[in-house]
């Protein structure tokens, strides 16, 4: 086996394919390289050794591994005439991290590695640039010190050790920018730094060139397991297993002067998608100043006027790259006294709107297929298409203003560091990260944020790129910004020396589209959506053969589910209904009668409700199915618990105190999830479905007659044994048959069951002899099965996420092994008996990607979400179905 392949000088040991082996910065290298393009020349040592490390347990890598580098590291030599650790030639490479799944700055970089005392003299000669020379080295030092040689900030409320020295020495040398240091300032930076990593770690700074570049590459396989990776990896589904691979290669500087720039382009808007080329740049930089926000870059169309002929070049590589990779790329590129090279290419991250107008435009552009363009669709990412906006008819003037990092609006409390966003989110506060600017490290504070605001940075530096990624709203580079995190306060510079302070816990309106930023709590519109995801859904609608429904219990639900796509109403809870207060007080009175004339007394004063309420479901939902789920939860759930409330509800009711009190105690539970509910309730009291089933029937009869055509599906849930089920279909049957009158034969019904427990799956053969449908509520399932608590099981289970004991939250992902398992019996059980037998999911799985493309291998009819989730449901619906052939 070959651990290290080489590329450069028009020839390369890899291609675009090999990215599992050669990480995605490695292999796009390679392919850039084998295109002809300008690529500095390197070696990729590749993600197999990562992966025997791993595995073997040890800390070392394959034997061979030496000597392939060494042979690499000559080749490398030999095409730029150069020799590693010479003292007249001095060879430079850099050494970056490059995994098969993107994961932008969560893993390490060296830049400028072989520097020492001598060859730093040698580049000084050789550039004729002696500044530049010792530039070079203090960045080298202050990378290879903190990612090699751990020297770090002790905690995120301080600066890096290398931070405040560099700042000292400016202050010293009255330096106002990194760019005005002096050779002479540069050269004492130097020697600090050393001095600072012997104090802290009591080994001095490498000069061996060899031994820095293999603390380099052991430096970058070790990222692979750093918190923030790990985070980002948890985040993105990205396994553990798959490693990462380590790139060497040549340095060509963007700091030599100012004919020299470094930056990062996209071949579109990353926000929008419009096709643009843009980006950003630094005159006389590396590469690091763009990403990190040391320094506020100019939009690449500036680039144009300074270094034109770069500029052009530019431009032709990136058109040749997108058309080549048929998507939108993310460049990374240095010019060197007017040359351009390219870093890297790959495929942008982009928001979940610019992701849609991408699609459609290559589609519209002859680059790729409908079909194409759908398995290209990240589904979880187009609820950023659906996120709302500032109200423009309530808009006030903004504080202040930044750039457009990632778009849409977010409301929440500022709070200035990560750890206290995941710690105010855990609490279930909404939270804006305010920073002067973000790291890698504050990866689970961005996560937990709904949004983020920075004082620095622009629209390619790193808080803008993980906020996109994510889906957050962003501003960057507000430079009106002053924060003070330790003392947890902030403030924005107005006009005339004026100032608006800010502190942790204040409410801030960030707007991700506009870069503006409002003080207090603004209105907020839902998203408009535009033609072009019309379009994309168009093509997912005919690639599709799973239909999506929605759980929706309001009129305002529903229409906002047949907005996106919905194909009816797949749940709707009639509890939900009860809880609104005119109506609640006849619900206890139900439940607080002695018997069942009383009972039915309290159920005539419910009737009339119920009728209108699935009356206008049914008119919202004209011509769709309409699945509605007779009465579920535990009967406690709606009586009164504090004694204030219980004196309140006897007053109303005329009912002594003490007896609501005790009818309070003798309905309470100790497991009522697994008690004295679902179907259980009418097979004890009949009376409650009997009731319901002619609110349904008068209501569909009622909007029949006013031309509405309605298509009753009625849901008796939580059956464990196939008698349950035959009894209560015949008790809605009769009451339906009775409310439908003389409209019996024009509105067809249909009466299923909601399958939530694992002896339903069991039997399900028996149940499905009197089911026309069965609904998988999967909620109910995955508690069932895992004898998990939903309420509970939220304090541990993210443990159990996180050290690795579940791949992930079964209640967020539907489990294939051991739920996915029972819901395949179900329905191999149920159409056993009847073949033509409707399977759908109603649990809140159905909107989830995975979950959804796992009813579509079970062969599911169709699944049931929530408003928000119907058109990501589809598409999912539309991949699985495209993935299958």
């Amino acid at each position: 086996m070959k651990y290290v392949r080489q590329f450069g000088g028009g020839t390369s040991e890899g291609r675009a394919k090999d990215k599992a082996l050669l990480g995605g910065k490695g292999a796009n290298l390679a392919e850039m390289a084998a295109l002809g393009l300008p690529v500095p020349p390197g070696f990729t040592i590749t993600t197999e050794v990562s992966r025997f490390a791993m595995e073997s347990g040890v800390a070392g890598y394959p034997a061979e591994l030496d000597g392939e580098v060494a042979d690499a590291l000559a080749r490398v030599e030999e095409l730029t005439k150069t020799k590693f650790g010479d003292a007249t030639a001095p060879l430079l490479v850099s050494v970056r991290s490059g995994a098969p799944a993107s994961m932008p700055g969560m893993m390490d970089t060296i830049l400028n590695l072989g520097l020492n005392d001598r060859t730093v003299a040698a580049l000084a000669h050789q550039t004729g640039n002696a500044r530049f020379a010792w530039d070079c080295y203090r960045r080298f030092v202050a990378m290879y010190g903190e990612v090699v040689m751990g020297v770090v900030a002790p905690s995120e409320h301080e600066e890096l050790p290398f931070d405040r020295i560099l700042e000292d020495v400016k202050r010293a040398t009255r330096a106002h920018r990194d760019q005005d240091l002096t050779e002479a300032a540069l050269r004492e930076i130097v020697g600090k730094f050393k001095a600072e990593v012997l104090a802290r770690t009591g080994t001095a700074f490498p000069d061996d060139v060899r031994t820095q570049l293999w603390g380099a590459i052991g430096a970058v396989f070790r990222s692979w397991n750093n918190p923030r990776a790990d985070v980002y990896r948890r985040m993105h589904g990205i396994p553990v297993s798959m490693g990462t691979a380590v790139n060497v290669q040549a340095m060509v500087f963007g700091n030599l002067g100012d004919d020299c720039a470094t930056g990062v382009a996209f071949t579109r808007n990353p926000a929008t998608g419009t096709p643009e080329l843009y980006g950003e740049f630094l005159l006389n930089a590396q590469g690091e100043d763009v990403v990190a926000g040391i320094r506020t870059p100019e939009s690449i169309g500036e680039l144009a006027k300074k270094l034109p002929a770069a500029h052009a070049e530019l431009v032709r590589v990136a058109k040749l790259l997108e058309d080549h990779f048929r998507d939108m790329q993310d460049l990374e590129f240095t010019i060197q006294r007017g040359e351009l090279f390219m870093l890297q290419t790959r495929s942008g991250k982009r928001t979940g709107k610019a992701m849609v107008k991408v699609a459609v435009d290559l589609v519209g552009e002859g680059k790729l297929s409908p079909r194409e363009a759908v398995l290209r669709i990240d589904p979880a990412k187009l609820d950023e298409v659906l996120h709302p906006t500032i109200d423009p008819k309530a808009r006030p003037a903004s504080v202040a203003k930044g750039l457009p990092a990632s778009p849409g609006a977010a409301i929440g409390r500022v709070v200035f560091t990560a750890s206290a966003a995941e710690e105010w989110a855990g609490k279930g506060e909404r939270v804006i990260l305010v920073r002067t600017d973000t790291s890698p490290e504050d990866i689970h504070g961005m996560k937990a944020a709904v949004g983020i605001l920075t004082a620095r940075g622009g629209m390619t530096s790193h808080s803008a790129v993980v906020a996109r990624g994510m889906g957050k709203c962003c501003v960057t580079a507000c430079t009106s910004l002053r924060v003070d995190a330790p003392r947890k306060a902030a403030s924005f510079l107005l006009g005339g020396g004026k100032e608006t302070k800010l502190k942790e816990g204040d409410t801030l309106t960030l707007d991700g589209s506009t870069g503006e930023v409002f003080l207090g709590t603004l209105p907020l519109v839902p998203a408009q959506l535009g033609s072009e995801l019309g379009t994309l859904m168009e093509w997912v609608d005919g690639f599709r053969r799973l239909r999506v429904r929605t759980n929706a219990d309001t009129p305002i639900d529903a229409r906002t589910a047949r907005s996106f796509g919905a194909e009816g109403i797949g749940l709707c809870r009639t509890e939900h209904m009860f809880f609104q207060p005119e109506r609640i007080l006849a619900v206890r009175e139900m439940i607080l009668a002695g018997d069942e004339a009383g009972r039915r007394a309290a159920l005539a004063k419910i009737l009339p409700m119920q009728r209108g309420d699935f009356a206008e479901l049914f008119r919202v939902m004209d011509g769709l199915p309409v699945t509605i789920r007779l009465l579920d939860p535990p009967l406690h759930e709606f009586l009164p618990h504090t004694p204030a409330d219980v004196e309140e509800v006897a007053r109303a009711l005329g009912k002594p105190a003490p007896a609501v009190a005790a009818k309070v105690a003798e309905l309470t539970e100790a497991n009522p999830m697994l008690g004295h509910r679902g179907c259980r309730l009418a097979i004890t009291y009949p009376e409650i479905y009997e009731i319901q089933a002619q609110a349904i029937g008068e209501a569909a009869a009622e909007v029949a007659r006013a031309g509405v055509a309605v298509h009753p599906e009625i849901m008796i849930p939580l059956v464990m044994a196939a008698e349950e089920l035959r009894r209560l279909r015949t008790l809605v049957a009769q009451a339906m048959d009775a409310a439908l009158g003389d409209r019996r034969a024009a509105i067809p019904y249909t009466i299923g069951t909601m399958i939530e427990l694992p002896r339903a799956c069991v039997v399900a053969d028996r149940i499905a002899q009197h089911a026309d449908f069965f609904s998988f509520g999967t909620n109910d399932l995955t508690q069932t099965t895992f004898g998990l608590s939903r309420d509970d099981a939220g304090r541990f289970l993210p443990g159990y996420v996180d050290g690795g004991v579940l791949p992930v939250d079964p209640f967020a992902v539907l489990d294939p092994d051991g739920v996915g398992a029972l819901i395949e019996l179900g329905v191999r059980g149920g159409r056993s008996t009847k073949p033509d037998l409707k399977v759908g999911i109603c649990g809140e799985h159905g909107g989830e990607p995975s979950s959804v493309e796992l009813c579509h291998r079970m062969g599911f009819d169709y699944v049931s979400c929530s408003p928000f989730r119907v058109p990501i449901a589809r598409v999912a619906a539309a991949r699985a179905a495209l993935a299958n052939q």
